[in-house]
């Protein structure tokens, strides 16, 4: 059985008065939406700091991080250049967005208060680091990108024309 837990306090300063308070588009969402307050046209391939018009304190413990809304990423090939983009719990200044347009025909224009990603809130852990000569083994060992498989890609597998092929991906090989 889940245990129920309850929501955690956020205290929000909205820099600009008729910014709508962030909040969640449908019940069991994990971030609310963050929208921009300024009009904006990106160009293919431009880039831009779009503010939001609010600031947060987040309790110690806790970590609020920006993410792309999936929606703007399939229609207009629009991404956060940092994405996750993280805010410290001692930050207070004004959240913004760092957006990029990856489209490489079509300009994306924002409208004020177009909403143009999400904020999710985490408990995050303080670690402390102890410094050994060797780390103990396990089973992935040093397999970092792509050691796990799964694309013809990966050990240098290419189509005729040189790029990387998907086709073993597709088809579960």
């Amino acid at each position: 059985m889940s245990q129920v837990r309850h929501p955690v306090d956020v205290l929000l300063r909205r820099l600009d008065p008729d910014v709508p308070v962030p909040s969640y588009g449908h019940p069991g969402d994990a971030g609310v939406d963050l929208v921009t307050t300024e009009a904006a046209e990106l160009a293919p391939g431009e880039r831009a700091v779009l503010p939001t018009g609010v600031s947060i304190a987040l309790p110690d413990g806790y970590a609020a991080f920006v993410h792309p809304r999936s929606g703007l990423a399939a229609r207009c090939g629009l991404a956060l250049v940092n994405a996750p983009g993280t805010v410290d719990a001692g930050y207070r200044g004004e959240i913004k967005v760092i957006v990029v347009n990856l489209d490489p025909r079509e300009s994306v224009r924002f409208e004020r208060y177009d909403r143009i990603a999400q904020l999710v809130v985490q408990q995050v852990e303080k670690v402390r680091f102890h410094e050994v000569a060797e780390l103990p083994g396990s089973a992935r060992a040093e397999g970092g990108f792509g050691s796990t498989g799964g694309h013809a890609a990966v050990g240098g597998a290419t189509g005729g024309n040189g790029y990387a092929s998907v086709v073993a991906d597709r088809e579960g090989q």
